[in-house]
């Protein structure tokens, strides 16, 4: 793994047309072996979750995201399939699941860029429309 910038673009819109959007650059590592890039991040108080790791595994046909080294908080984003994930609140967990509009992607041993479209569901009904452009420019 090398050091790494990330720079992450959030841009959710809510069911009711609301839109919020983020803006994160962070440092943290970054590597490609056997065609799977993968790159993680300590997250900040920005995303509410100070000091969890988040990482990164951008596979051929899909990418996963890990939140947390001992959670189950794994998110697949698939183009072929809806995954669900379990999501904790401070009131409880819920069941979400992800339907992947698309994902675009382009790394390489320096780095890259990766941009994911995607619904987040509850209960089969959409709550928010996503999508997450990163880029990584290992130093």
């Amino acid at each position: 793994m090398k050091k790494a910038l990330i720079s992450i673009k959030g841009s959710p819109a809510v069911s009711n047309g609301e839109e919020e959007g983020y803006e994160l650059m962070t440092d943290g590592e970054y590597g490609l072996e056997d065609g799977v890039s993968s790159f993680s991040y300590m997250e900040s108080d920005m995303t509410g979750t100070n000091g969890l790791l988040t990482i990164f595994d951008v596979e051929q046909d899909r990418v996963v995201l890990h939140r947390g080294v001992e959670s189950d908080a794994v998110m697949i984003f698939d183009e072929e399939e809806k995954h669900h994930f379990l999501y904790d609140t401070p009131y409880g967990s819920v069941t979400m699941g992800i339907v992947t509009h698309s994902i675009v992607k382009n790394m390489r041993d320096d780095g890259g860029c990766l941009e994911i479209r995607y619904d987040l569901e509850v209960d089969n009904v959409a709550v928010s429309h996503n999508l997450f452009q990163i880029c990584i420019r290992t130093q």
